[in-house]
């Protein structure tokens, strides 16, 4: 029986606000981060945007050391459904640095082409066709290379609502990225996904999301920033997504990637007390809690 200390958690830059998008707000020092990470009980990371990290294989994998982390991979949005780009060539480097570093997992979405999450276009079935094509080859180039991809159902992307989520499922080979939150906001219970299609998650970011505030990104009335600056993503346990469940589900499939916790979080500045880490912390403590009564409950 899995216990709390056999599964593999590790943290996001996310959490302490550090995030890809222009203007998103204060993003704190990697030293901060890190260090916090580490205190807080993760043995491990995602790499967080460009210029967070490092962009040198040998010097990531270094300042990782540094600290006591590892690295898990990390989230990169790409271009997927332009038939005159490829996306195989540009995540060469980002390879090169997951090697580098004992990284396991590339977490695609498919990003609109515009900065942000706030609007996307719709797609026809050729780019459909050409979105499903190069997700099925970014999967073999990273295979390839010794790194499993996942694509990352996620808000503000091509790759957002309930029918898009299954198209993938259905004209791909690509494993899933089980994100609680986005999937939740976009449609998709994503306990219903876990029951239905287990075998094809094999990496989870996991969030709790106040239902109320994703309602109104739902129905467009606040945008995801808006409605992330507002506290929509709340620390596992005190939100309305199911996680212990979620959890369970997962364990039951056989799951053994990375449960990667999440907390999209915006700050206006560099937070003067605890920060962000409080609700990390408080989250990590949820999750084992959650392992340990599943133990607890089969002895």
């Amino acid at each position: 029986m899995t216990t709390s200390a056999d599964i593999r958690i590790a943290g996001a830059p996310i959490s302490w606000g550090v995030c890809e998008v222009p203007g998103w707000g204060y993003q704190i020092d990697s030293d901060r981060v890190l260090t916090e990470m580490r205190d807080a009980g993760l043995t491990a990371t995602e790499v967080g945007p460009e210029g967070f990290l490092p962009a040198d294989p040998n010097e990531l994998a270094a300042t990782l050391d540094k600290y006591s982390l590892k690295s898990v991979g990390g989230f990169a949005p790409v271009l997927l459904h332009h038939a005159h780009h490829d996306p195989v060539p540009g995540i060469g480097p980002l390879l090169d640095a997951f090697i580098a570093s004992r990284a396991e997992v590339l977490v695609l979405a498919a990003a609109t082409g515009a900065d942000g999450y706030d609007s996307r276009p719709e797609l026809d079935a050729a780019q459909w066709d050409t979105l499903l094509h190069n997700l099925d080859r970014l999967q073999a180039a990273a295979a390839e290379r010794g790194i499993r991809a996942v694509l990352h159902p996620h808000v503000g992307t091509m790759i957002e609502k309930r029918d898009e989520v299954y198209r993938v499922l259905n004209g791909s080979t690509i494993p899933l990225c089980l994100d609680t939150g986005h999937l939740l906001i976009g449609g998709t219970d994503p306990l219903d996904l876990v029951e239905a299609h287990a075998s094809r998650i094999t990496h989870a970011h996991l969030k709790d999301v106040d239902a109320a505030l994703a309602a109104r990104v739902q129905a467009g009335e606040l945008t995801y920033t808006e409605a992330v600056a507002q506290g929509m993503y709340t620390p596992l346990g005190t939100g309305d997504v199911n996680i212990a469940r979620v959890v369970n589900e997962l364990l039951d499939a056989g799951f053994d990637g990375w449960f990667v916790l999440e907390q999209d979080t915006i700050l206006a500045e560099e937070p003067a007390g605890a920060g962000p880490v409080s609700d990390v912390i408080s989250s990590v403590s949820y999750l084992r809690s959650v392992v340990e009564a599943r133990v607890a409950s089969s002895a």
